[in-house]
């Protein structure tokens, strides 16, 4: 409910109903243990029962200090990865008391320019960001940390920037995936990656490419593919599935691209894993939405984002100094189902 007059309830109507200070209504409201547990809760439920809703920038003037906010970069909201990174930078940030102001490059280079700075021109405390798939040029980044900005990369890192960062094992995760395929028979196997010039492309390539060797196989140019959607896998697949050396298997860099090779397999009459294996990378919710379930390696999105904003918090707080580059690596693992043998 609202206040009797119908006007929003403010928190000084609060500690007037309490007879209290505002700044205990506040500390009450952002749970400080300044506050006993018993008031806490019972100011908290006045102001829920109340409709009571914070002013952030009057809560800013009031305290005389910057709201504690983190700026992140996603390439695509709808990538099960990258949202489930966001959910793992939000965990980490709200034990600290920052909160969250997330923007989708959408791929975009100058896209990702314009959100960079609007980041900085509304003071942003740090900045946790991937990379779009077509930035090539890092001004806009080394600008912030020229400027003292805090940035952490995740996923697709910028090694032309001296900045922190946190990925997963690509290279393991890729290696590990082909030499299952090729453990359980598969000869001839095709991979769809991302633009090679992103570092995790060249990595889960180089894993590729090393099971193939360490196994006796000869890698083959034409059955490497840049594609990483869905789209572009239904595409192109019947294709290379027309190929004299016609694939037995297909690793993708991604669950969504491997999941259009399946959809595209079945359609054309073919079995899968009989007559074709599949395998992805992300362990995403559609990874055990099709039939059959994808084999996989699981990314550990939540453990990158929660990583990700410990370092950058760390750096805001002067717990590490801001200059210092800290380079942490997430373990993935495989994960066997129904479209490998």
């Amino acid at each position: 409910m609202m206040s009797d007059n119908h006007t929003p309830t403010t928190m000084k109507d609060i500690a007037r109903h309490f007879g209290v200070s505002i700044a205990t209504v506040s500390r009450a409201l952002n749970d400080s243990s300044r506050i006993s547990e018993a008031r806490r809760k019972e100011i908290q439920q006045y102001a829920r029962e109340h409709g009571f809703s914070p002013n952030i920038m009057a809560e800013s003037l009031r305290s005389r200090r910057a709201i504690k906010v983190i700026g992140v970069v996603i390439p695509q909201f709808t990538h099960f990865y990258f949202s489930s990174v966001l959910s793992g930078i939000e965990d980490e940030a709200l034990k600290h008391g920052y909160r969250l102001m997330v923007a989708q490059s959408n791929e975009q280079y100058e896209r990702e320019v314009d959100i960079c700075r609007s980041f900085y021109e509304n003071q942003v405390c740090g900045i946790i960001v991937s990379q779009a798939k077509d930035t090539t040029h890092y001004e806009h980044f080394e600008k912030l940390i020229a400027k003292g900005v805090p940035l952490v990369f995740y996923d697709r890192i910028c090694t032309g920037v001296n900045a922190s960062r946190v990925t997963v094992d690509d290279y393991t995760g890729s290696y590990a995936a082909v030499d299952y395929l090729i453990k359980t028979g598969c000869r001839c196997i095709a991979f769809y990656s991302s633009p090679m010039k992103l570092e995790i492309s060249k990595n889960r390539y180089n894993g590729y490419r090393d099971a193939l060797l360490k196994n006796g196989l000869k890698p083959d140019a034409s059955l490497v593919k840049i594609c990483d959607n869905r789209e572009d896998a239904e595409r192109i697949t019947p294709e290379v599935l027309a190929m004299e050396n016609r694939p037995d298997a297909f690793f993708a860099v991604n669950d969504d691209t491997a999941i259009g090779i399946l959809f595209t397999a079945k359609r054309l009459g073919l079995s899968v894993p009989d007559d074709i294996s599949i395998c992805g990378f992300t362990n995403g919710q559609r990874a055990i939405a099709c039939d059959p379930m994808l084999t996989t390696v699981e990314q550990r999105g939540v453990e990158v984002g929660r990583q990700a904003a410990d370092i950058l918090i760390d750096k805001i707080e002067g717990l590490v100094p801001k200059d210092k580059v800290e380079k942490r690596v997430v373990r993935t693992r495989l994960i066997v189902r129904g479209t490998t043998r």
